[in-house]
């Protein structure tokens, strides 16, 4: 990889300011950015390790209520949480997804949500796009892991695990840099980039993302359903999650969000409206993972995603409603 400047400050001012000189990338695990720097895809000249900023870290209960969980906390630790294995079922079922005991020990959460994608045009060098004499590689190229949603030029999907519980849970981050500090709704972090030298996320270049805030969740019930071609470590090939507010045992309110079939986590809100009001079985799960692939438009090799949406978004609401 190229030669580099690395640091490894103790407090967020520290690294703000080793972050504003500019050229710089944050290493957390660095379970994605090293892959980038060693295949130079990422060239930084300056690398700040945050694992030693204790206020990044743990999870707590701000305010007696929801749930805080600091930017570098590990997968590990997010999977032997009480609260996120008793309460938060979406959230603890895409951590387990991630079956590297390596990964679970080394990921954060924040890294999962700054990753970038995994799509195979962009890591071997043609750019988010994957443009090559004006016009895009994928459509007619190798694309059996690619969105199915968004119609390009974008057609790479999502690679975080985290992001669609999160979105279903109604959860946001906080941003910080010199010049002050900014919460965003986790659906509104991620974003489709405008051009080739954009990011799929909407942080700045002096920006941390230091912490990830849920709401209290009580009363909601919620899973997440993945489907992966293999259990050993990989990447989903679709996933669902899912989170039901009830009142007088019917869905007062849903949220259904799918993950790594678009360039963003997928909210689908049209299979959520049809779920007000009714009681959950297998018609109505069934229903909804059809309203929730309504508007697909697969590619030439990854019409299998549309089934296997419908099945991940049916799976996960009878899990969610078995909870109720």
């Amino acid at each position: 990889m190229q030669a580099f400047e690395y640091a490894s400050p103790t407090t967020l001012a520290e690294a703000f300011t080793l972050l504003a000189a500019g050229d710089a990338a944050v290493l957390a695990g660095g379970t994605d950015l090293i892959s980038l720097m060693k295949d130079y895809i990422a060239t930084p000249k300056r690398v700040v390790n945050i694992k030693g900023i204790h206020e990044l870290g743990g999870i707590s209960h701000p305010n007696g209520g929801g749930l805080r969980i600091g930017a570098t906390v590990t997968f590990d630790e997010l999977l032997n949480n009480a609260v996120v294995r008793n309460h938060l079922q979406a959230i603890h079922q895409a951590a387990a997804g991630v079956t590297s005991p390596q990964v679970r020990n080394m990921g954060t959460v924040g890294g999962d949500l700054c990753q970038r994608p995994r799509c195979w045009y962009y890591r071997n060098g043609f750019g988010l796009f994957a443009m090559k004499d004006g016009k895009s590689l994928v459509p007619e190229g190798e694309n059996k892991y690619h969105a199915i949603f968004g119609g390009g030029p974008a057609y790479f999907v999502s690679a975080s695990s985290l992001s669609p519980a999160l979105i279903a849970l109604n959860a946001k981050v906080t941003l910080k840099s010199q010049a002050g500090s900014r919460s965003v709704p986790v659906e509104k972090f991620f974003v489709t980039p405008a051009d080739e030298q954009s990011r799929e996320v909407d942080l700045k270049p002096d920006e941390i993302l230091t912490e990830i805030v849920l709401p209290d969740m009580a009363g909601v019930k919620n899973a997440t359903y993945e489907v992966r071609q293999r259990e050993a470590l990989d990447w989903p090939l679709v996933a669902a999650s899912v989170a039901l507010q009830m009142g007088g045992g019917r869905v007062k309110s849903a949220r259904i969000v799918l993950g790594h079939v678009a360039a963003t986590p997928w909210i689908c809100a049209d299979a959520a409206k049809s779920l007000e009001g009714q009681e959950v079985d297998a018609a109505t799960a069934e229903k909804a993972g059809a309203a929730a692939v309504a508007g697909a438009k697969p590619l030439s090799q990854n019409g299998y995603k549309v089934q296997l949406a419908k099945v991940a978004v049916k799976r996960a609401l009878l899990a969610a409603w078995k909870e109720a």
